[in-house]
């Protein structure tokens, strides 16, 4: 009877048999002398790598000091594939890292609220934590790197062991050790996990009939809650709008076109282009709000948040004020697996409707605003928000 490992294992073999058979013979010119097959050099060196990755599993199985369990063997030399493309938004999940990966873009789960990737040199680098969360409340700021996780050093760890290290149940406490660029010494952030719920959007009317609204990240249904809380504001004759995207670390495509959509007028939001060159355009319809909008943008701005700061910076829509945001100009195709893990594949660029692409460079704001810094002992909400007060003051010159 044949364990389900060993049975897992051989449909691995038979699927990676199958599919290079199919390809030399497919797209290769083989001759025949006698017993032999004479095949491109290309065709079998990639057929000999093959060989050697099964040779190397055999040898472990036969002379690693411990057992060693085929399919472990199998997943680490997938994760191995996708890490040797050296892009930290590639990467293939456990079905465990897959659920966890789920649950941080919808629902709610047990954790401290940070969104964090692998930076170049392999660590653990926030990119901006949730607002109202432990971690946003503890302090973490963008550009921290994580080097341990209560005891485990996560330095060159995979991504998403890292984020599974930081969840856990509400209540629970959990200890960050943490690097930061203008600190010498390591900071150790001691945070009380609770459950993370995610509200993208929130709104309200300020002085002078200034509507302010907060994304904080764009989640499944962040286009419906932005169109939800515009028609609230412009029910109570709004004059001018501020829409707030610091910190926001960005999330789907689709949502983000959606926001585009009620702030342009008809034309290119962005669009997308993959290795053969294939083009894909996404475009705002003719209606948009009927007032003048500032987007304030900061280095924890990303991804999403950036494509829709860039399109509105290109076709001069409205002002960004703040300060560069992050420089995250790709987009992630994600593929669940039968078995319930899933993938993670840098697909596409995309470029702003002028055609930038801002991948590690960012968008510079119309007007740099820097953030007012704490001083000692000074408690947050006591601090100025300079770059809020400076949209105020841009909006209603623009109102008058």
């Amino acid at each position: 009877m044949i364990s389900k490992k060993t049975a897992f294992f051989w449909t691995i073999v038979l699927v990676i048999v199958t599919a290079f058979s199919t390809f030399v013979a497919a797209n290769t010119v083989s001759i025949s002398l006698g017993d032999k097959v004479v095949i491109a050099k290309d065709d079998f060196e990639t057929v000999k790598s093959m060989q050697k990755l099964l040779s190397l599993k055999d040898y472990i199985k036969s002379n690693y000091v411990e057992e060693a369990e085929d399919n472990k063997l199998i997943e680490g030399a997938i994760k191995g594939m996708f890490e040797s493309l050296g892009d930290p938004y590639s990467v293939y999940m456990t079905k465990d890292e897959f659920k966890n990966f789920n649950e941080s873009t919808k629902g709610s789960y047990g954790g401290i609220g940070v969104i964090v990737t692998r930076s170049e040199d392999g660590y653990v680098t926030v990119v901006a934590p949730i607002e109202d969360t432990p971690g946003e409340k503890a302090g973490l700021k963008t550009n921290d790197k994580i080097i341990k996780v209560d005891d485990t050093d996560v330095i060159g760890i995979e991504l998403e062991a890292a984020v599974a290290l930081m969840k856990g149940k509400k209540g629970t406490q959990v200890t960050l050790t943490v690097m930061r660029d203008d600190v010498k010494e390591p900071q150790v952030f001691k945070i009380t996990r609770e459950e993370i719920i995610l509200k993208t959007v929130k709104s309200d009317m300020r002085e002078n009939n200034v509507g302010y609204i907060r994304i904080s990240m764009f989640d499944e249904d962040t286009g419906s809650e932005f169109k939800k809380a515009l028609s609230s504001l412009e029910a109570k004759n709004m004059k001018g709008l501020i829409i707030d995207l610091r910190q926001n670390p960005g999330g789907y495509i689709n949502q983000c076109v959606e926001v585009a959509d009620e702030l342009l007028g008809e034309g290119l939001v962005v669009y997308t282009e993959d290795k053969a060159k294939k083009r894909e355009d996404y475009k705002s319809t003719k209606d948009k709000v009927d007032v003048p909008f500032v987007i304030l943008i900061d280095e924890g701005s990303a991804s999403a948040s950036e494509i829709l700061s860039g399109a509105v910076k290109d076709r001069k829509a409205g002002l960004l004020i703040g300060t560069k945001s992050f420089g995250k100009g790709l987009v992630q195709s994600i593929e669940q697996l039968k078995d319930g893990s899933g993938i993670k594949l840098t697909t596409q660029k995309y470029y702003t409707p002028n055609g930038i692409s801002i991948n590690k460079v960012g968008i510079q704001p119309d007007i740099e605003v820097k953030p007012m810094e704490a001083r000692d002992n000074e408690k947050p909400e006591d601090i100025k928000d300079v770059q809020l007060d400076r949209a105020f003051e841009e909006l209603l010159k623009q109102i008058k």
